[in-house]
């Protein structure tokens, strides 16, 4: 009996794995404002980024600006690797990173670790 139940919960547990690391999961997507002719959004770090993905129109300045409230060394600094940035992120400061908008596409974000991921959408 003891032997059927380790093998359900083991089960159990390969499932849930699977299903965090390979599940589609909802992602937070947000459209920046525009104000003043530069286009501005805020980013919140605790345990991943908020929103995870952000729309930029082409052209038009673009700041991003992360504040991080997750204590893990993991998520301390942000990388965009297409525009060379590599920025730490102390916690509880908003960190203001500009974006060149001058080439559509998808570009991606990550931590340090490059765990967690964020995707820059400019159209």
């Amino acid at each position: 009996m003891i032997r059927i139940l380790v093998l359900i919960v083991g089960l159990l547990l390969i499932g849930f794995i699977a299903w965090w690391f390979f599940g589609k999961h909802a992602v937070a997507t947000e459209t920046a404002s525009v104000t003043n002719d530069v286009q501005e959004i805020d980013v919140d770090v605790n345990g991943g980024y908020s929103p995870e993905k952000v729309v930029l129109k082409k052209g038009v300045p673009a700041v991003l600006n992360f504040t991080r409230r997750d204590p893990s060394t993991c998520l301390d600094r942000v990388v965009f690797p297409d525009f060379g940035i590599n920025r730490e992120l102390p916690k509880g400061e908003k960190q203001a990173i500009q974006i060149d908008t001058s080439h559509p596409g998808e570009f991606q974000w990550a931590c340090g670790m490059d765990m967690f991921h964020g995707k820059l959408i400019i159209k």
